[in-house]
């Protein structure tokens, strides 16, 4: 069965950037979507991005990072991207990549079956 590792977290200064990274282990991406979602203290998971493996121009983004976070795919290395830049505090969440079959991005936790570990984002003001 397909693991998703994510790795990319750690702590920031608002304005700063970082990238996260999601690596299938154990098999590789293929007609999936993948997604970021993240999860802040106290709240519900959300999603922020969503993209889907067979055609990477199909991407979607929660209206709270639009034109801030960017989603990618390398295929050779199954591996989804989430580029993050002018970081707010309230990106502050742990993050997790997802996957699910088909080919259209869903934001809702429930359609997607199967999830990373989380990695941790921390901006400061």
């Amino acid at each position: 069965q397909v693991q998703l590792i994510e790795s990319g977290g750690g702590l920031v200064q608002a304005g700063g950037s970082l990238r996260l990274s999601c690596t299938a282990a154990g098999g590789t991406f293929s007609n999936v979507i993948a997604g970021w979602f993240r999860q802040a203290p106290g709240k519900e998971r959300e999603f922020v991005a969503g993209i889907s493996w067979q055609s990477a121009s199909s991407t979607m983004y929660a209206d709270s990072v639009k034109g801030r976070f960017t989603i990618s795919t390398d295929n050779a290395q199954s591996t989804v991207y989430l580029q993050m830049n002018s970081l707010k505090p309230e990106d502050t969440a742990v993050y997790f990549c997802a996957a699910r079959s088909g080919t259209i991005i869903m934001v809702e936790t429930s359609r997607y079956d199967t999830w990373g570990q989380g990695t941790q984002v921390t901006v400061s003001s």
